[in-house]
């Protein structure tokens, strides 16, 4: 199983989703080809209802402990209730370019 596979399965478990897009955005960074380290995750779920965006975000991160103790690097996560996700027209906001932090920058230089 792969870790997008991974963090799908653990995220429709814990939160049954209504919607769920979990993207491996590691080739926007710079990292090895082929790695699963950074992820851009949408959840729309009926679970969050009052629930601030900061709670959300926690519950995500404990469902998902083992996974940022471990491969994952980045989570890029955007959280909604149905009607929240509605509101919206059914979109998520894209995620930003990557600024650098290659290994391969040197203090003082731009990133490339």
């Amino acid at each position: 199983m792969t870790v997008q596979q991974d963090i799908e399965k653990r995220l429709s478990t814990e939160f049954a989703p209504q919607f769920l897009d979990v993207t491996n955005e590691s080739h926007m960074h710079s990292v090895p080809l082929n790695s699963e380290t950074h992820f851009r995750v949408v959840l729309v779920s009926d679970s969050f209802g009052d629930t601030r965006k900061v709670a959300r975000h926690q519950h995500v991160y404990k469902t998902l402990k083992a996974q940022l103790d471990g491969p994952v690097h980045a989570l890029a996560l955007h959280t909604y209730t149905p009607a929240e996700w509605a509101a919206r027209s059914a979109a998520a906001p894209a995620s930003p370019d990557c600024l650098g932090g290659s290994q391969r920058d040197q203090p003082g230089e731009p990133a490339s």
